[in-house]
């Protein structure tokens, strides 16, 4: 049983040879474990679509089909499996071959990866820009990937560590071994692959919340507490002068500009399971992995730090520190570094009962002092850092020390920071309850706050905000809604006093409509202790803002940070933006509690639920834009948050190239963008891979900041005067075909719940989230990440690329004001916008890529699962006819055919196709058994055990598309 051999040109041996080596060992696992005769029926199935994908005969595919259908319970099982596990091999062999070839690169003598910190740096010092400055623009970075529960990651996690475990090995192949070496290499990687086989691939119980905390804080374990402390040390081994001796290391860490947050326990929009317990748990396991942590290094350094005082002097400080401790042992008396990590472990052994209610230590401890913050911590390192660097012991410092550090600085005593979310809507009800509980009078009547229009209520909110009287009273029962969210903000005010103001700094306001829905939050913090009374008073004491352009942590009170999720909130956006830092109270605020700085969060995939690719791109880069100026004419800093998915209809696609493309002035060195579903496992399954990605975002993060700014400026505006216009004709023409087909064609959302696996994704455990917001089959309803995963499971991803040939031509044909008059002029402008505008660039590289995944062959099996002719007839038919004008206008746009200009990607989507069109097929045959068997009198048995099956293709489809959500 061989895997797919990817021979693209950048391939190394070492990929092939891991690819024959795992193909093989899961064939003998097959084997050995279902028998001949079902290893049989598997290479035939393969050897099909392997043959229909290369050579295109059409009886290949006919063969494939009936050979299907053909197969009884036991027999679809195993296949699925075989097809899925082939799947995840593939692609643990292509990201081993993915670090290969960054190592060959790096000893290669090409000079720097685009990408890596390393062409950064001499990329900016070939554009003049200086170390020091790099230095002091880090002090005022922020750099944050968030790691949300969406859910489309189908792996179980028993799965992905055998995943790690296989990568592992694989990676010991890179060395040259013995013959017995590569015999227990083998051994053990067949042992590893049996054990995968084995392992039941869904989960049988719905993931609870508690269950995504634990999933997402496996990944600080195997990547972030390792990767992300190496690349600061990367990055100041960059910045130091050439050829400083290792001895003249700097003992200082960065600043920490690189930071993790995190959605899971907190975002509460439109999942009822979140609540102030599982904010509570999360930051408690959060600051109990960090601990752990961090006792683990105490211990160590406790150990390998065996320096005498009789060979090599110490600081005053080191001394007091190792005079601290109790330890009695005279064999460590002459080691005072010893002595001193072993008070500081006692110390975290005493800060780890005080938070997390646990002893962690795994040595024994005296009693003593619990840290009073994760700064007093760091400060006892610094001391040993320092004295280390003061004699002789530099080189030292960079085992273990520097790392753990720096680690302190990054990840605090709360690991991540953790954002709430809650939909303004729910702020709406919550208040307007709150006002008439409470009696609040306008006039001779009590406040109807629900009737307000928005002058009314941002006045009533205003004037709340200025009052030092309770508006909630202990003595009131409220609604179950209230209860929650009043009990949620609580928490969030006890969890900064106790982890520290990092823990928790922003609130997102999902669904910002207007001015009212985020002086909501103000008012709502107000209450729940997490601003001091009176917050809407300028000039009011806020306690810890105490020092000018502190950081946004460190004032009273979270960031309100609005969500702009649909087309119209888009275009709403920047004046609504424009008008809460007019408010004298908001303003001062800012300046005085978030250092300067305001965050705007964009939606991705709502708004491209909303009016398709095209038009959401548009309106996402134009909103960006006219916030850039709303900011800079208040001299506020703007921080923006993208919510991107996996998928290119949720913002997916290379986050290196996205940031880049990036309008000038959104970015300055301030970005956080979500990591969500299987993106996360793909990106920061190890250390190696995790540390590329992060790499990648510092990277784009520092080019396009610290790129001279009047040349990038001017640029874009010459590019939005010459293009703008033409992009905004075809981003209407492309909202009017995606709105005629979603929300205008007649039976549309029963041809989607008909056509594709959404019924079945809704059922399958994969998150604690409900795949609508309603339990209705309004497309409206629908959340838009099972929207997007529906799609591409049948192929289609039409969230990616629908309209995009209707715009094209409309505006070839057409043009319209401002633009050249002619059919041939508008063609040439368009191929010139796509050679040299980064933003039309990435719009169709991104596209490019969800079209070279797309199959229409496979697309039109799902289609005959409506059971309407008409209707499937009408709406497939529609689908075709874009797609393939899409394409051509790609083609004549771009002037070559799909992924042509990327070899090495087409090459390795063309075999992984063959091994994901079998799980298609079977995907098929098994939702029509399943909605055969609803009116049959099959017993529930049965049914379930096709349930079963079904889940185990979305999970293998899932694995072999990458980034389907």
């Amino acid at each position: 049983m061989n895997l797919p051999s990817p021979s693209h040109p950048e391939s190394l041996p070492g990929l092939r040879t891991d690819i024959r080596m795992l193909g093989k060992i899961l064939g003998e696992v097959i084997r050995e474990c279902e028998g001949t005769a079902i290893y049989d029926i598997i290479e035939k199935l393969r050897r099909a679509a392997v043959s229909f994908r290369r050579e295109g005969k059409i009886r290949d595919s006919r063969l494939l089909e009936r050979q299907i259908r053909g197969l009884d319970a036991r027999q679809v099982n195993s296949v699925i499996r075989a097809f899925t596990y082939f799947l995840h091999l593939s692609n643990i062999a292509e990201d081993r071959d993915q670090n290969r070839r960054q190592r060959h690169h790096a000893l290669s003598g090409r000079g720097p990866q685009r990408g890596s910190l390393g062409h950064a740096i001499e990329f900016l010092q070939g554009k003049g820009v200086s170390n020091r400055k790099i230095q002091r623009a880090l002090e005022q970075a922020c750099v944050t990937p968030v790691l949300t529960a969406h859910p489309t990651e189908v792996q179980r996690k028993s799965t992905l560590d055998l995943h790690r475990e296989i990568a592992l090995q694989l990676a010991r192949n890179d060395s040259r071994l013995s013959p017995d070496e590569e015999q227990w290499l083998q051994r053990r990687l067949a042992g590893l692959v049996s054990t995968l086989w084995q392992t039941r691939l869904l989960r049988r119980q719905k993931l609870t919340v508690l269950d995504e905390i634990d999933n997402a804080l496996g990944f600080y374990h195997s990547t972030f507490l390792a990767a992300i402390p190496r690349l600061y040390q990367d990055l100041a081994r960059l910045l130091q002068r050439p050829g400083r001796s290792p001895f003249k290391v700097d003992a200082s860490p960065l600043p920490a500009f690189l930071r993790m947050g995190s959605w899971i326990g907190g975002d509460r929009d439109g999942n009822p399971n979140v609540n102030a317990a599982t904010l509570e748990q999360a930051l408690l396991r959060q600051a109990t992995v960090a601990l752990q942590h961090y006792l683990l290094e105490a211990k160590e350094l406790g150990t390998e730090l065996s320096i005498s005082e009789t060979l090599e002097h110490a600081s005053p400080g080191l001394l007091a520190l190792a005079q601290a401790s109790e330890d009695t042992s005279q064999h460590r008396a002459d080691e005072p570094y010893r002595r001193a990590f072993i008070h500081m472990y006692a110390r975290l052994d005493a800060t780890a009962l005080e938070l997390t209610g646990q002893r962690l230590a795994q040595r024994p401890t005296y009693p003593a002092a619990p840290y009073a913050g994760a700064a007093e911590f760091q400060a006892d390192l610094q001391t040993v850092a320092d004295s280390l660097a003061q004699h002789h012991g530099g080189a030292i410092a960079m085992l273990r020390l520097n790392a753990l550090l720096q680690a302190v600085s990054v990840f605090g005593f709360h690991l991540a920071t953790v954002d709430l979310r809650q939909s303004s809507d729910v702020h709406e009800r919550v208040l307007a309850e709150l006002f008439k509980a409470a009696g609040v009078r306008r006039g001779d009547a009590v406040v109807d706050y629900a009737s307000l229009d928005e002058d009314a209520r941002i006045e009533l909110l205003r004037s709340e905000l200025r009052e030092t009287r309770p508006l909630v009273s202990p003595w009131i029962h409220y609604s179950a809604e209230t209860e929650k969210e009043l009990a949620i903000l609580r928490a969030a005010a006890a969890a900064r006093r106790r982890y520290g103001a990092q823990a928790m700094v922003q609130s997102i306001v999902s669904h910002t409509e207007t001015l009212s829905d985020l002086l909501e939050v103000l008012v709502l913090q107000q209450e729940t202790g997490l601003i001091a009374p009176g917050a809407g008073v300028p000039g009011a004491d806020a306690p810890g803002a105490d020092a000018p352009g502190a950081d946004c942590g460190s004032c009273d009170g979270l960031m309100v940070v609005p969500l702009f999720e649909t087309i119209p909130d888009l275009e709403r956006g920047p004046d609504i933006m424009a008008a809460w830092l007019d408010l004298p109270e908001v303003a001062e605020r800012v300046q005085r509690c978030q250092g300067g700085i305001q965050e705007v969060m964009l939606g991705y995939s709502d708004s491209n639920k909303d009016g398709g690719y095209l038009t959401s791109t548009w309106s996402l880069y134009r909103a960006e834009r006219r916030l850039v100026e709303v900011f800079k004419q208040r001299k506020v800093r703007l921080r923006l948050f993208h919510g991107r998915g996996g998928s290119v209809g949720r913002g997916g696609g290379s986050s290196f190239d996205a940031i880049l493309a990036q309008p000038p002035g959104t970015v300055d060195n301030q970005i956080r963008l979500t990591e969500q579903g299987e993106v996360i496992q793909s990106k920061y399954k190890d250390s190696e891979v995790g540390r590329w990605h992060l790499e990648l975002l510092v990277a784009a993060t520092l080019e396009t900041s610290l790129s001279p700014r009047r040349s990038a400026s001017q640029a874009e505006d010459e590019n939005m005067q010459r293009y703008g216009a033409a992009v905004a004709l075809m981003s209407d023409a492309a909202q009017q075909a995606y709105r005629d087909l979603v929300y205008q064609t007649p039976g549309f959302a029963d041809y989607f719940f008909a056509s594709t696996p959404i019924l079945e994704i809704a059922g399958l455990n994969i998150g604690s989230r409900p795949a609508a917001r309603k339990p209705s089959r309004r497309i409206e309803d629908l959340r838009a990440i099972p929207w997007g995963f529906s799609w591409a499971q049948c192929r289609l991803m039409l969230t990616g690329w629908y309209g995009l040939g209707t715009a094209i031509q409309t505006y070839l044909e057409q043009g319209g004001p401002g633009c050249p008059e002619s059919h041939s002029a508008r063609l040439a402008q368009l191929r010139r916008m796509a050679r040299s505008w980064p933003f039309f660039y990435t719009l169709l590289s991104n596209a490019e890529m969800v079209l070279a995944k797309t199959d229409l062959a496979i697309a039109r099996s799902y289609s005959l699962l409506v059971p309407d002719k008409k209707l499937r007839n009408r709406v497939f038919g529609c689908i075709e006819r874009e797609h393939a004008l899409t394409l051509e206008m790609f083609r004549l746009v771009t002037c070559r055919e799909l992924l042509d200009d990327n070899q090495q990607l087409r090459a390795s989507l063309n075999e992984r196709f063959a091994y994901i069109d079998p799980l298609n097929h079977l995907q098929v045959e098994l939702l029509q058994r399943h909605r055969n068997s609803r009116s049959s009198s099959k017993g529930a048995d049965e049914e379930s055990s096709t349930q079963r099956a079904i889940h185990m293709t979305i999970n293998g489809i899932a694995a072999g598309l990458r980034n389907s959500g």
